[in-house]
């Protein structure tokens, strides 16, 4: 059993979140205002539920992270990087923004994919982190072709912690190369970390890895605790990394 939580309810101690059957899984219930996310991302947790479930509410151990000095990138994708950094300085047919266009990435990332249906992203989702936009503690990248967003990703930044959330792609390694400039930018502002929550097989081809939750924990509470971010903007993406 996990605990009801209203929406006065503060949420129990991550160490209790369940072992076996859904392990992670903390609570159910309470809202998706920009006051329960913040202490959610404070405390090490998220949501995650699909259609038709109550909110559900993770803390997962082990997490999966990504250290922005282990973004791993491959020949090609390095290549393309350069192209588009080029591009971007001139003028050119490639250009990255930064929190242009946040509802438009959170739809695109909720929008069916090739190789199924839409993710779990929905509208009560993209209410809740919208108001977060609003606060400046939700950020995207966005990568244009044309003029056309082709690709992005979008997260929650507190002090000098982000938790990625999703990346979208309409042409081949657009999500990674925004990804790419936003690694790099948070590399640049002294962010040591992003929470990816889940292991996946793509992440871990990107240098994600999983650590204890006591690790992750140690690192979140030392990093919110540090000044914000005061201005989002491109910089050259990460073109030495691993």
């Amino acid at each position: 059993m996990i605990p009801w939580l209203e929406t006065t309810t503060p949420f129990p101690d991550v160490s209790e979140a369940l072992t076996i059957d859904a392990p992670g899984l903390l609570a159910a219930g309470a809202d998706l205002s920009p006051r329960r996310l913040l202490a959610a991302y404070r405390n090490g947790i998220f949501p995650w539920f699909s259609e038709g479930q109550p909110i559900l509410w993770w803390s997962t151990d082990p997490r999966m992270v990504l250290h922005t000095d282990r973004f791993r990138i491959s020949d090609s994708l390095r290549k393309t990087l350069r192209k588009v950094e080029r591009s971007r300085i001139d003028g050119g047919r490639w250009q990255v923004t930064f929190d242009t266009s946040f509802e438009q990435v959170m739809r695109a990332c909720a929008a069916p994919r090739r190789d199924g249906p839409g993710t779990w992203i929905s509208e009560e989702i993209i209410s809740g982190y919208t108001g977060l936009h609003a606060l400046g503690h939700a950020h995207s990248a966005e990568l244009w072709l044309d003029g056309e967003l082709v690709g992005g990703a979008y997260g929650v930044c507190i002090g000098r912690m982000f938790y990625g959330e999703s990346m979208f792609a309409r042409v081949t390694d657009a999500s990674k190369i925004a990804l790419a400039y936003l690694v790099g930018f948070l590399r640049s502002e002294g962010v040591r970390m992003v929470d990816c929550q889940q292991e996946t097989g793509h992440l871990a081809s990107l240098g994600a890895a999983p650590i204890p939750r006591a690790a992750f924990l140690e690192h979140l509470r030392a990093a919110i605790r540090q000044g914000e971010i005061e201005a989002w903007k491109p910089v050259p993406p990460l073109t030495d990394a691993r």
